[in-house]
């Protein structure tokens, strides 16, 4: 399983046969994403630099769904709403929309990416695009456990923007990593406005082995970052509630060995 990243939205892919997709894209819904028709679209991102015509809230370029010059072959740009509600500056919600695969070819050209007719075939990018989906899907349903927390305060979170840091390891990334464990291979920051107050959230990609039949295989640690006591509080309960379901489960273990 490679290190090389998705493209759009932010998650790093594993190699998909002998391909090498590159580093960039945001998100465990086993439900398949609706058809783009059906809901009012908005783009999804991965990190460009600082050109000027990038979207802030999604670092992405304007869409561009033409094929590139050198292209090997056609790819489709037929693109999927994801289940992910994005807060929109009027206060309406939209959907965040994945990239097409031909979005997400030029985007990592764009990149200074270049595929060989060896390195890369027309399903690999398929595959690389339910990859790269079923990532943030998944992202996002931990994200909605935090948020469970308040739901008598807010019962519709929405994420706001968000962005890659591959290179920018979180602080608990680095300390696993000192005591032998891997790095992970991605990492997003997501904001989530929580009915108008906004909440960082880092997220933690790590290598899980092969993709199942879910087009899975990422292992994602989620948590509110450490930048608002709400947010420290919120991760002291939690690592409370599951030191306690963890004693309460050795108990009964114990019971029923007895």
């Amino acid at each position: 399983m490679g290190n090389s990243v998705s493209a759009e939205a932010g998650v790093n892919l594993p190699n998909i046969g002998n391909s090498n997709p590159p580093p960039e894209c945001p998100m465990h819904q086993k439900t398949e994403p609706k058809p783009v028709e059906t809901k009012r679209p908005s783009e999804c991102p991965v990190q460009h630099g600082k050109d000027s015509d990038v979207n802030p809230y999604n670092m992405m370029p304007p869409a561009n769904q033409q094929p590139a010059p050198d292209q090997p072959f056609e790819l489709p740009t037929q693109r999927q709403v994801s289940s992910i509600p994005r807060a929109m500056p009027d206060g309406s919600t939209e959907f965040w929309v994945y990239p097409s695969q031909q979005m997400f070819w030029n985007a990592m050209l764009r990149k200074g990416w270049r595929w060989k007719n060896e390195d890369i075939k027309q399903k690999d990018m398929e595959d690389i695009i339910k990859i790269h989906n079923a990532n943030n899907e998944q992202a996002w349903q931990e994200v909605l456990k935090w948020e469970a927390l308040h739901a008598k305060e807010c019962g519709h979170p929405r994420l706001k923007s968000f962005g890659g840091k591959a290179s920018d390891y979180s602080p608990r990334a680095r300390i696993r990593h000192w005591l032998g464990y891997e790095l992970p291979f991605d990492r997003h920051d997501w904001i989530v406005d929580r009915c108008g107050k906004e909440v960082r959230y880092v997220i933690d990609y790590y290598d899980g082995g092969e993709v199942d039949n879910q087009y899975q295989f990422a292992l994602l640690d989620v948590r509110p970052a450490l930048d608002s006591f709400g947010n420290v509080w919120d991760r002291m309960k939690v690592m409370y509630m599951r030191y306690r379901y963890e004693l309460i489960g050795s108990k009964e273990n114990t019971k029923l060995t007895n």
